[in-house]
């Protein structure tokens, strides 16, 4: 039995988060330039969502720029800008015609004008496919989201539609980018590194974690399998203790 065939059988994690970390340390060890390694990182991109569509996953999220990534040189983030460009126009056909549903979440009133026209018009393609939800957060930060759902709360408190003593923990998630997405079941990041960064800070309360040691670059299919098979060695309590045996 093959790995694919065998977390079928045992189950699989509905919603895969990814941090697509290491493009720059990538392209530095080869002597090339930082632009080289997001461009391939672009393609593992590629490689992960149909990778994803294969082995039949519900949710795809991904953290593609985050709101500290605005600090990078300007150059560097102009050709960030442009390489999204390039993903949105190039990329959505097949993206539609695979029935992948595309959703961006993040402060996208940063963004350039006609990134969010695409955005736009990605997300209104695409909004009744079903095979795979693809979230890509793009100028995200997981406080810079606390803070724009406290103030979507106390704007409503303040106008009368919503009492502050009923405040729940349902409020708070529909007031926040994710609203109606599932929590992430597994978390993955590449490059070494262990730590979230930032990254979907309320979503990940219960995720499982996996780090790799392999630049976002070089991610390939097998890596995402990989992944999901150390996620069902791992037993999930959700802070509840087992009764005794």
């Amino acid at each position: 039995m093959d790995s694919t065939q065998a977390w079928i059988e045992r189950g699989r994690p509905a919603h895969v988060a990814i941090i697509m970390d290491g493009n720059g340390r990538w392209a530095r060890s080869r002597g090339l330039p930082r632009s080289a390694g997001h461009s391939r990182g672009a393609e593992a991109l590629r490689r992960a969502v149909r990778a994803a569509l294969e082995l039949g996953l519900d949710c795809l999220t991904v953290f593609a720029f985050s709101s500290e990534n605005w600090y990078r040189p300007a150059r560097e983030v102009d050709g960030l800008m442009g390489l999204l460009r390039h993903y949105l126009k190039g990329e959505i056909g097949e993206l539609h015609g695979n029935g992948v549903r595309l959703r961006f979440i993040g402060a996208r009133e940063r963004l350039p004008a006609d990134i969010i026209s695409l955005i736009d018009e990605s997300e209104a393609r695409t909004r009744d496919n079903g095979q795979l939800t693809l979230v890509v957060a793009l100028s995200y930060g997981g406080r810079q989201e606390f803070v724009a759902a406290a103030r979507r709360l106390a704007a409503a408190a303040a106008a009368g539609r919503l009492d502050p003593d009923k405040i729940d923990e349902d409020q708070v998630a529909a007031a926040l980018f994710t609203a109606g997405l599932p929590d992430p079941d597994l978390v993955i990041r590449t490059s070494g590194e262990r730590r979230i960064s930032n990254f979907l800070l309320w979503q990940t309360a219960y995720s499982e974690l996996v780090f790799l040691d392999k630049f976002w670059p070089d991610f390939d299919k097998s890596d995402l399998e990989a992944a999901i098979l150390e996620y069902q060695k791992r037993q999930r309590r959700y802070g509840v203790l087992e009764e005794a045996g």
